[in-house]
């Protein structure tokens, strides 16, 4: 029976991976700053105490999420699957000084979080010569959208980093999975206030990125539709993708409703 480790499990992306890697049969490993509200729903989910450790940790303290990885391996013993899905997504404007340290914020998460969330378990998958690595980046890594200049960035490092891992641990048995998904329903893409081409159910989304992962694909857009939509985006010339994309809504920034 397996092992998979998971942050930003509380809700979303996450608890929807968490309940696809139980019903497979894993055991699971979360991670979430709300631990009560993980508690709940494990209970509410019914699944079981034996086959569930929840464990307090903000990836954006890096003392914080490091500790629970070795926690992790501790109590449960090295996971075969590791998925850095904490993320937040927020607006900012670069005139505005506040916005500033909401970009900050965000590469803590969304980047330097991920990166600290594999670290625990990269040097015991080498020597052990297996396990799985899985960074859930975004596609709007593909090109920096307007308003969205700190998350656009941040993933977009994400996949970079991912790359750079990839290729450091490839021969040692340790896959690296790079999931870019487009529009999901969870409560962050619900405040969103621009029409998402696309969307996904969450448990939909879920299914995919489990095949992907189970599929060890080094990089996947989810759904393949949007990865379509980001190769023509990525190929468009920059005074067509700036039309485009003139006037469109933006993320709200902290504290706008």
């Amino acid at each position: 029976m397996g092992l998979v480790f998971i942050t930003g499990a509380s809700s979303g992306i996450g608890q929807a991976l968490a309940l696809r890697f139980h019903r497979a049969g894993y055991r699971l490993a979360l991670v979430a700053r709300r631990s009560a509200e993980l508690s709940a729903w494990a209970d509410a989910e019914k699944i079981s105490a034996d086959r569930c450790e929840i464990y307090a940790a903000d990836v954006t303290r890096i003392e914080s999420i490091v500790a629970a990885g070795q926690e992790c391996i501790a109590r449960q013993g090295l996971p075969d699957v590791v998925i850095a899905n904490a993320g937040i997504s927020v607006g900012m404007d670069s005139a505005v000084r506040g916005d500033i340290d909401v970009m900050a914020r965000t590469f803590a998460t969304n980047t330097v979080g991920m990166a600290a969330t594999f670290q625990p378990f990269v040097a015991a998958m080498v020597q052990r010569g297996s396990g799985t690595l899985v960074g859930i980046g975004s596609v709007a890594a593909i090109r920096g959208l307007p308003g969205h200049g700190a998350y656009c960035a941040s993933k977009a490092a994400v996949v970079s980093y991912c790359e750079s891992l990839r290729g450091e641990l490839r021969a040692h048995g340790v896959r690296v999975v790079t999931l870019l998904p487009g529009y999901v329903d969870t409560p962050l893409t619900r405040r969103n206030r621009y029409r998402m081409p696309f969307l996904l159910p969450v448990g939909d989304f879920a299914e995919r990125a489990f095949d992907a992962i189970g599929a060890g694909a080094s990089y996947r857009v989810i759904p393949w539709q949007m990865a379509v939509v980001a190769k023509l985006l990525r190929g468009m010339p920059n005074v067509l993708f700036d039309k485009l994309f003139a006037g469109r809504p933006r993320k709200q920034r902290h504290g706008e409703q």
